[in-house]
């Protein structure tokens, strides 16, 4: 009963949490700026 107590348990995987907000930093960047992205794409050269 008491050897329930002393599970050793997963240590978080920082690399993995790192990985993922750097992504969703990335993604929210992209959201916000994703019309003069597309402007700067598509714009007529003269």
């Amino acid at each position: 009963m008491t050897d329930t107590k002393f599970i050793k348990r997963k240590k978080p995987n920082y690399k993995r949490v790192i990985i993922l907000l750097v992504i969703l930093v990335i993604v929210a960047f992209i959201f916000y700026n994703i019309e003069t992205l597309l402007s700067g794409l598509f714009e007529i050269r003269d």
